[in-house]
C-alpha cells in the first residue's frame, strides 16, 4: 500500500483521503472467532454417556419436529434431552408432558446404557406410555450390534451352521 506525501503549501500539500480498506485485521479476528466455535461446539452438543445395547435395526428416518429424549444411565438415573441433572420419574411424566405442549403423539425416545437393568428402562417406558405419550421409542447402537452380529455367525458351530443353510434348526 503506497501513499505519495507531498511537501509544500497550499492546495498542493493537503493529502488526500486514503480509499484502501485494511482487511488483515478482520481477517485475523475471523480466524480467531472460526478456531473458538471449532473448539466450543464439540462440548456443547455433549449429554450424558451411555453404552448403548446391540440391535440390527435401521436407524429411524430424521424429521423437522426434534423428538424428546430420555436417557437411562449404567446407575439407573433419568435425564431428558441434554440435560447434565437428572429427574426423578415420579416428575418424570409431568415434566415431558409440560415439553411436549400436551402432545401425546409427540416422539419420545429412551437411551438405555447397555448395562442398566432391564426393569429400570421398561419402568421409564411403562411411566411415559402412562402418561399417554403413543409414539414411545428404543434407541440402539446399530453399528456395535453389526459387529456382534457377525462374532456371534463366526462362532456358531459348523453343525448348526448347515442345519440354518440346509432348511433346519436355527442356532
Amino acid at each position: 500500500m503506497a501513499m505519495i506525501i507531498r511537501s509544500g503549501s497550499g492546495r498542493r500539500g493537503r493529502r488526500k483521503p486514503m480509499a484502501d480498506i485494511n482487511v488483515t485485521p478482520m481477517v485475523d479476528v475471523m480466524l480467531v472467532l472460526l478456531v473458538v466455535f471449532m473448539i466450543t461446539a464439540p462440548m456443547l452438543a455433549t449429554g450424558v454417556a451411555v453404552n448403548l445395547p446391540k440391535t440390527r435395526a435401521e436407524q429411524l428416518p430424521t424429521e423437522k419436529e426434534r423428538p424428546l429424549v430420555v436417557t437411562v444411565d449404567k446407575d439407573g438415573k433419568a435425564y431428558v434431552g441434554m440435560e447434565d441433572k437428572p429427574v426423578e420419574l415420579a416428575a418424570l411424566a409431568e415434566m415431558l408432558k409440560a415439553i411436549a405442549n400436551n402432545k401425546m403423539d409427540k416422539r419420545v425416545y429412551i437411551r438405555g446404557d447397555d448395562i442398566v437393568a432391564y426393569g429400570k428402562v421398561v419402568q421409564v417406558l411403562t411411566l411415559l406410555q402412562a402418561a399417554g405419550f403413543t409414539n414411545v421409542g428404543l434407541v440402539v447402537d446399530s453399528k456395535k450390534a453389526a459387529a456382534l452380529m457377525e462374532s456371534l455367525k463366526d462362532s456358531t458351530p459348523d453343525g448348526a451352521r448347515d442345519a440354518t443353510k440346509e432348511g433346519g434348526a436355527k442356532p
